[in-house]
């Protein structure tokens, strides 16, 4: 059994409890909302996962996901037409994402202090010259984009319809596609792919705009779902949210395993235990300490049933 298996039993058995011991838990309208509210943090962790399995990691992920949709909002506000605005918005996400696979593939800077710079310079940057809001409502001429994060197709919300075809779009592309096959061999061996003649450093780039994408779509999601953004949760502990949910289902840290199935266990595990804990009325940061107990709890399991040999401590498995 590995650690997706686990964490997906795990998972099941606080479904069971939580309708055993909650009254209403496992209404339809609470089983949506569940599965709604975490819809944004799974898209998150699809475009972390490709960067994780390709042994890269981006801190600057939530920061541009909150920053680009910010200043598209804040540029509606201020006359420009929406489609327009939403250009230059992903146009200043996707340039952040290429920076940073610039600065990672052809500077050499390690991934995590890259990301780690981009975020605080993304946060600052707009703060500063972009967006000079806290908040930034979206406008009355945006309203017909409002049915990305409050719509639905279908009778399903449109944001769940969004997390499973960015799923399944990360599924295709990670294992149907060239690019996809490279980052996984990055993942496994970054020297045996490069000295294989794998195009790394491209691939890097296209790592982190893929990324960028994702996270401007996310952005999307949540704006148009209340109707604002609020660009204070860049410097949020969300992005480590984002790090569980991928590293919980069972992508190794490591890279070169495990794929988008495993973000969306992860992400359901969240989903529930945020759930439950809302319902029971659980203070945040007692939610918090819980999150990090479960995680901690489904890597010793999965150490014990999964023990390492030779070859997996050479890989620098979780």
């Amino acid at each position: 059994m590995n650690q997706e298996k686990i964490v997906f039993l795990i998972a099941i058995l606080l479904f069971c409890a939580f309708s055993l011991f909650l009254n209403g838990f496992t209404s339809a309208g609470n089983l949506l909302t569940l599965v709604r509210g975490v819809s944004t943090l799974g898209i998150l962790g699809v475009g972390m996962a490709i960067l994780i399995i390709g042994r890269g990691i981006d801190l600057a992920i939530v920061a541009i996901y909150a920053m680009s949709v910010g200043w598209t909002l804040h540029l509606a506000n201020g006359g420009i037409s929406v489609p327009l605005a939403m250009l230059i918005g992903y146009l200043f996400a996707l340039s952040a994402g290429v920076v940073n696979g610039v600065l990672i593939a052809y500077v050499e800077v390690p991934a995590l202090f890259a990301t780690l710079g981009m975020a605080s310079f993304v946060y600052g940057f707009a703060r500063y010259a972009l967006v000079p809001l806290y908040v930034v409502y979206m406008p009355e001429s945006a309203s017909g984009i409002a049915w990305i994060g409050s719509g639905f197709a279908f009778g399903v919300p449109v944001p769940i319809l969004l997390f499973a075809l960015v799923s399944l779009l990360g599924f295709a592309f990670l294992r149907f596609t060239k690019p996809g096959r490279f980052i996984y061999a990055m993942g496994d061996n970054f020297a045996a792919a490069r000295m294989s003649g794998a195009p790394v450093r491209p691939m890097i780039i296209l790592q982190y705009a893929i990324s960028a994408t994702i996270a401007y779509l996310a952005g999307l999601v949540t704006a148009t779902a209340v109707a604002s953004m609020n660009t204070n949760i860049a410097s949020s502990s969300m992005i480590y949210d984002v790090i569980l949910v991928v590293v919980l289902g069972g992508i190794g840290l490591s890279g070169g395993r495990g794929g988008v199935r495993n973000v969306v266990v992860g992400t359901l595990l969240i989903g529930i235990l945020l759930n439950g804990m809302t319902i029971m009325d659980i203070q945040y940061t007692l939610q918090d300490v819980i999150r990090s107990l479960v995680l901690l709890i489904a890597i010793v399991i999965d150490s014990i049933v999964n023990p390492r040999d030779e070859q997996t401590a050479q890989q620098g498995d979780i």
